[in-house]
């Protein structure tokens, strides 16, 4: 929960202008070891979830998508292949270092077309009715004022364009939740100290996922903030979720 002057950093209140640094401490340390952890963590089914993000987006050759949060570049590269030459990618991310490692992966693969822009979701410093489509997947949870990013997503897009959440969520049975908790709390920060060296932001990703709305709580304010036809789809018993809304 954010009050006027508090919101949630993992488990912990903090300042609010004090969590945009906080959450930036916690990529600058994990950047250069991302892919491996993302690999490692979720036995390398998060290439599948984002790859039926990308399908649920509906994106065609000559669109132009903002994959904010785009970290090092994973769905950028595949909305690339959708949008062909006549399209754009625009790959944006608030974490400089996230960005710059995310740039080098696409340069290194040898992808054009692409823009690149440090940016914050809640204020994107784009013209309204830019994009068909805006994703963000697996950063709305380090956003501090979701609403707010939200309301900012569909200002940007184009009438009839879709904004896609990727987003780890709430699993749907108690079986599948208690397993989830002990993997994410006893399990999960000790691979982060093992291979990224860093066990206590791996410790905040558990809790953020823990403290980010659950489906339908997601799928309300989608719609509060001018999005229809919003909708979910769960993925591997909930654990994660897209979340698709139009701009009408």
């Amino acid at each position: 929960m954010t009050t006027d002057n508090t919101t949630h950093f993992g488990f912990k209140q903090v300042a609010v202008d004090e969590k945009v640094k906080l959450v930036r401490g916690v990529f600058d340390s994990v950047a250069e070891q991302y892919d491996v952890m993302n690999d490692l963590m979720s036995m390398g089914i998060h290439r599948i979830w984002k790859r039926i993000a990308v399908q649920l987006s509906n994106v065609r050759k000559g669109e132009h998508v903002l994959d904010l949060a785009g970290g090092t570049g994973d769905l950028t590269a595949l909305f690339n292949e959708r949008v062909g030459p006549e399209g754009q990618v625009v790959l944006a991310d608030i974490n400089a270092q996230m960005l710059r490692t995310g740039r080098d992966r696409m340069i290194d693969r040898g992808l054009a077309n692409i823009r690149y822009a440090q940016v914050n979701a809640e204020c994107l410093p784009f013209e309204d009715n830019t994009f068909d489509c805006v994703c963000i997947a697996f950063g709305l949870r380090n956003v501090t004022d979701k609403d707010a990013a939200l309301r900012s997503m569909h200002r940007v897009l184009k009438p009839g364009g879709r904004v896609i959440v990727l987003e780890f969520s709430h699993p749907t049975d108690k079986v599948t939740e208690k397993v989830y908790d002990f993997y994410s709390f006893n399990i999960l920060p000790k691979i982060g100290r093992f291979v990224a060296k860093d066990e206590e932001s791996y410790r905040y990703l558990a809790e953020s996922i823990r403290m980010h709305p659950k489906q339908e709580e997601l799928k309300k304010m989608m719609e509060n903030a001018g999005l229809e036809r919003c909708e979910y789809f769960n993925m591997t018993q909930g654990i994660v979720a897209v979340h698709r809304g139009y701009k009408i």
